[in-house]
């Protein structure tokens, strides 16, 4: 029976996480990002890897 609660609590966390993502591009389309949590959040946001983003 605890197993089968942590199987759920597991399901549960990454079914919210997964809820949260997205994809970010350009404004001009020719680069994009993935992110988890916030577009601000991502790595590829801090570094500036494809310049200013449109959201």
């Amino acid at each position: 029976m605890k197993r089968m609660i942590k199987i759920v609590a597991l399901l549960a966390a990454v079914g919210t996480l997964t809820a949260c993502s997205g994809h970010v591009e350009n404004k001009s389309k020719s680069c994009g990002y993935d992110y988890l949590l916030h577009p601000a959040i991502s790595i590829s946001r801090i570094i500036g890897g494809c310049g200013p983003a449109e959201y």
